[in-house]
């Protein structure tokens, strides 16, 4: 008899369940992988709650993936059962114009582990071998669990070049926003502004090495950001991407900067004050996911200690809870939400 596995199925916020699937089996140049840590991310709640503009109800989660290879496929022979491995989820044709010049993640072609496909919130998943990194000796699966969230930042703080001396806003303190507080210190920023609505966040944000913390709502936001930088910032990162955070960045960024967009804008059109980006000269600049350089830098800033793991892990939930897990991530007291797998 075939066996069986548990996989999360996500219909709804409200209808989060188990399925049962008969375990993968992998094919070549693929592991078969045990899960054991995977994270719940915003894409994934925005997803849950229809929002997410290129995920698609009902989907299987689970890209931000630590796991144990069970077995390997023909040409997969590298791995070996027992290697613990973190996943990077991007899926890419390796053939247009983007990923021959080594930029994969904005591959013509484009999915997403966990999002356009079957992810690895479950006892089992296939991958292709290509798709993994080994994790380092020593480092938790827990750490281990931060290497994909904090990738995304570390590659938007290398869009905005060298950060040495610079001054920077970062709007949002949710996981990303607070993953690129800390990538952009380890970067060189001389001062850093996190803005953010919850007074939790800012304080956790505060604790994280920024030098203010600001309220999102506040009517003299830009005035009391220009004061605790001595002028306006030389690079904003937009963590929220909506209508109002950006009129924020153009009017938080200095003549000649760079906003670069990191949050995941809803579908649709998006008003700005396009007289400013012109007459100022400002950058904005979108970026997505990441690729293997920021992957390893990533594993290095965390086993540097840069991460506070206290910090952001703030909740850990079993496979079979994962409806909780979805629920406490939409908490936005939350910031990183954990599923355990402990095996069927």
């Amino acid at each position: 008899m075939t066996e069986q596995i548990r996989r999360v199925l996500v219909r709804s916020l409200d209808d989060i369940t188990i399925e049962h699937v008969p375990a993968p089996v992998p094919g070549d140049d693929e592991l078969l992988v045990r899960t054991t840590v995977v994270g719940v991310c915003g894409s994934d709640t925005h997803a849950a709650a229809g929002h997410h503009p290129f995920i698609d109800l009902p989907y299987r989660p689970g890209h931000e993936a630590v796991g144990v290879v069970a077995a390997a496929g023909k040409g997969a022979e590298d791995f070996a059962p027992g290697d613990r491995v973190i996943i990077e989820p991007n899926l890419y044709c390796g053939r247009c114009a983007q990923c021959r010049s080594g930029r994969y993640n904005i591959c013509q072609e484009l999915k997403v582990f966990g999002c356009q496909t079957p992810g690895a919130m479950g006892d089992l998943f296939t991958i292709p071998a290509d798709r993994v990194h080994r994790v380092p000796d020593g480092m938790t699966a827990l750490q281990a669990a931060l290497v994909e969230p904090l990738a995304t930042p570390v590659h938007a703080v290398a869009k905005a070049g060298d950060l040495t001396g610079r001054t920077v806003v970062v709007l949002g303190a949710g996981p990303i926003g607070l993953l690129t507080l800390i990538a952009a210190r380890h970067a060189g920023a001389a001062r850093i502004v996190v803005t953010d609505l919850l007074e939790g966040k800012r304080a956790r944000a505060l604790r994280l090495g920024a030098d203010a913390a600001l309220p999102a709502d506040a009517p003299d936001l830009i005035d009391q950001a220009h004061a605790a930088l001595d002028g306006p910032a030389d690079v904003i990162f937009d963590c929220v991407a909506r209508e109002q955070s950006m009129a924020q960045a153009i009017g938080l960024v200095t003549k000649g900067g760079h906003i670069v967009v990191v949050g995941v804008g809803a579908a649709g059109t998006t008003a700005v004050r396009l007289d400013l980006i012109q007459d100022r000269e400002i950058r904005i600049e979108g970026t997505l996911m990441y690729t293997s350089e920021d992957y390893l830098a990533a594993m290095s800033l965390i086993e540097s200690d840069a991460v506070d793991i206290a910090e952001i892990v703030t909740a850990t939930y079993p496979l079979e809870e994962a409806a909780k897990a979805f629920a406490a991530s939409v908490d936005p007291e939350q910031v990183k939400v954990l599923v355990t797998v402990d095996g069927p």
